[in-house]
């Protein structure tokens, strides 16, 4: 939740907001996923290619086995056919280019504005792949479903329309209907009485994987907590009981089964960006149960993952330290204990920061001072200038500029940061737009820092 003081210090951004000029900000992108090849970084991952939309082909090398948890999988991304608006270096003075809110708010892009980009894209990403993916028997395709999800989700939270809390809700009823018991999946390594799906990917052929299902839950956990704390949503008992039936299946057939299976392995994973998963689902099941046995379970886990991993060294709140290229913002490397540069891929750091943006709305954890550092690290470091992207969070390396599943998330902090993002031209899909929208009817309600 938003501290009220933000809210207060918001009003005038608030006022500003209600005369903002519905302003263009580039076509529609190009035509969602498509397949593409990925390329090794130094840590085992994948860095997406600037011509891919999403994973949607099995190039990663992974393994699935508790003592070698597998990598990540990378988004790929596209450039727009728009190029980007003449745009100056992001600015070095004692502020580090934050800006001032009111200096934005009145060109900000508004929320209308945002939804007119989001629903040129809607059907179409909906029939060619979110639906047909929901549908899948194949848990990999579930990887690329959580950004329907996310996006259908910010969209509501942006608008309140029930059109796009039900799409979320199609998919998500669709995955658990699909679901079987662990023990009828032929390859499945566990053979218990969780349900769950098994991987079609021809590296996990057959298998159960936590990391395509936490990729997606996680967004699944936000969807659901959207419900409970909407009343018009909560009360309306078609709603009520789908989110019921949903948050007993998250609860046992995501959370419990991964925990009982080996937390050390499966929770608690072996870089940032995979923990932080888990981070957020255990958030925000500790926001809606109502069984203080469980929440206590919950919140061990949300609250190891960012203290004290209990199988490492480190933890996400250890690992964070001043970037060496900049005193006001963060650096933080992928694997545990780890504080070399590079440090973390930009393209999983997405990962890291989709958590953490909600979990400082939550008032759990992470700071105001925090997300500033967070907002000058995007906004100095990792994208000094328009089509300028470091492919690391210390700005070394040639990204992408893929910021859509956790770093566009920061513009609901910063108007300055908000209104570069309304000019960027990669990854313009539904998820983009969604957050785009939310971003700009939090900064109307005071979220600025």
């Amino acid at each position: 939740m938003l501290e009220s003081r933000r809210r207060n210090s918001g009003r005038a951004l608030s006022s500003l907001l209600s005369l903002t000029l519905l302003v263009g900000g580039g076509a529609c992108g190009p035509q969602p996923e498509q397949d593409g090849a990925s390329t090794a970084s130094p840590n085992g991952d994948n860095t997406p290619d600037a011509d891919t939309l999403a994973p949607s082909s099995p190039e990663e090398q992974i393994a699935v086995g508790p003592s070698e948890p597998e990598a990540e999988a990378a988004p790929t991304t596209p450039e727009a056919d728009v190029p980007a608006a003449a745009e100056s270096p992001a600015p070095s003075t004692a502020e580090e280019g934050l800006g001032t809110t009111a200096q934005a708010a009145t060109s900000l892009r508004s929320v209308a504005a945002w939804e007119t980009l989001f629903l040129g894209r809607w059907n179409s990403e909906h029939t060619s792949s979110f639906l047909p993916k929901s549908q899948s028997l194949d848990s990999w395709q579930f990887y690329d479903l959580a950004y329907g999800v996310d996006g259908n989700t910010a969209m509501y939270r942006a608008t309140g329309k029930t059109q796009y809390m039900d799409r979320a809700l199609l998919y998500v009823n669709n995955m658990v209907n699909h679901a079987k018991v662990s023990s009828s999946l032929p390859r499945s390594q566990f053979k218990d009485s969780y349900l769950g799906w098994a991987s079609a990917r021809s590296d996990t052929l057959g298998q159960e994987v936590p990391l395509f299902e936490s990729y997606c839950w996680r967004y699944v956990t936000r969807m659901l907590r959207t419900i409970r704390e909407t009343p018009a949503l909560y009360n309306n008992s078609t709603y009520k009981s789908q989110y019921d039936k949903l948050l007993a299946f998250t609860e046992r057939n995501m959370f419990e089964k991964w925990n009982k299976r080996g937390a050390n392995s499966y929770l608690y994973r072996v870089n940032t960006h995979m923990a932080s998963h888990w981070a957020y689902i255990a958030m925000d099941l500790s926001k809606m149960t109502t069984d203080a046995t469980k929440k206590a379970q919950y919140l061990t886990v949300f609250n190891n993952i960012n203290r004290d991993m209990p199988n490492n060294t480190s933890s996400l709140r250890g690992q964070l330290m001043t970037s060496p290229v900049n005193p006001n913002a963060y650096f933080w490397a992928a694997e545990w204990g780890s504080k070399k540069r590079p440090g973390q891929d930009v393209a999983h750091g997405n990962g890291v920061m989709a958590y953490i943006v909600e979990a400082h709305d939550a008032g759990m954890e992470w700071t105001d001072a925090d997300m500033r550092k967070f907002v000058v690290t995007l906004n100095n470091v990792i994208w000094p200038s328009a089509k300028k992207y470091g492919n690391y969070v210390d700005g070394t390396g040639s990204g992408t500029g893929w910021f859509n599943d956790g770093l566009v998330k920061l513009g609901r902090y910063n108007a300055a940061l908000q209104q570069r993002l309304e000019t960027h031209t990669v990854g313009q899909n539904t998820q983009y737009y969604g957050n785009g929208a939310l971003n700009a009817k939090l900064l109307g309600a005071g979220s600025a820092l």
